[in-house]
């Protein structure tokens, strides 16, 4: 296990987000990324988020702590939802997602890199 805080998960295959639905965890394989954003968490961009969804695109993991955390990682899949989640090391985590994602140098403004597959 390369990372584990009881609600994110990384492994040498995938990500695993716990209590992503109502019945239990998702799992995302590294090849299914296509880019990861690290973003800052405002009031009006997932903060007060506890758990789903406000604009039926971004898809937030429960995380009663979320309110006091600071920086959040959307997972841009194929898919239309973007799962976001809010690990307790977010720096670490995004660090483990550009390596095993294969991912190039971060592009982007300071508050908010992009790191997007080939």
């Amino acid at each position: 296990m390369l990372y584990d805080d009881g609600k994110i998960a990384c492994d040498e295959a995938g990500l695993l987000v716990r209590r992503y639905y109502l019945w239990g965890a998702k799992r995302i394989e590294y090849c299914a990324i296509t880019s990861v954003v690290r973003r800052p968490l405002a009031k009006l961009r997932g903060s007060r988020r506890i758990w789903g969804s406000s604009d039926l695109t971004h898809w937030y993991n429960l995380d009663r702590a979320r309110p006091d955390k600071s920086v959040a990682i959307e997972i841009h899949t194929a898919g239309r939802t973007i799962p976001v989640i809010t690990p307790d090391d977010p720096e670490r985590v995004y660090a483990i997602l550009v390596v095993k994602t294969g991912a190039g140098p971060p592009l982007g403004a300071p508050s908010q890199t992009r790191a997007r597959i080939r």
